[in-house]
């Protein structure tokens, strides 16, 4: 391929694809945990990342909006809700029991107390990433049951990413990054 040029292919972006397969060992098993999110664009992008990442599952909760019932998500995901596992849980207790009876250990993205910067973390081979509120962040009864939480350094003026774009940052940092897995 010649340097710089873009893929326009369906062929050539699949031979990309099959190459960081075989180039990259996928450290950890991951799914997400999206508790009360508000935005279905965020729940779309949350559907593509998983997608991107190769991730086990998404679990919405609360009041976060379902593929069926919010027709933004089908457009963000670009068809991704309909490849990727996902359930729903009314409560966010008892989708953090379950997930734990399952052997998942749960990671809050959350700027709190005990919280490491993600690219020290020492990340699980089974990880479950709890992704709070766009404006809340997870709540209090959900981050007590958690094994740990990182955050993101940030470098300008703002204090946070959009969830999705944490969300991002974070899975990538537990699927390829140079951090190191239990």
């Amino acid at each position: 391929m010649a340097k710089g040029k873009t893929i326009v292919s369906k062929t050539g972006v699949r031979a990309v694809h099959k190459e960081m397969k075989r180039k990259y060992v996928v450290r950890s098993e991951i799914c997400f945990f999206a508790q009360d999110w508000e935005d279905g664009y965020n729940v779309g992008g949350l559907f593509r990342l998983a997608d991107g990442c190769g991730a086990s599952e998404i679990v919405l909760t609360g009041k976060t909006p379902k593929p069926e019932e919010n027709p933004m998500i089908a457009v963000t995901s670009m068809g991704q809700h309909r490849r990727i596992r996902w359930r729903y849980f009314d409560r966010h207790d008892d989708a953090v029991a379950q997930l734990k009876s399952e052997g998942w250990r749960l990671v809050a993205v959350e700027i709190a107390d005990g919280a490491v910067d993600v690219n020290d973390y020492i990340w699980p081979e089974k990880v479950c990433l709890i992704l709070g509120n766009e404006g809340g962040g997870v709540y209090g009864n959900v981050m007590h049951e958690c094994d740990g939480s990182v955050f993101i350094p940030m470098f300008g003026k703002g204090r946070s990413l959009n969830v999705t774009s944490a969300a991002s940052v974070v899975a990538y940092a537990v699927v390829f990054g140079s951090s190191k897995v239990k």
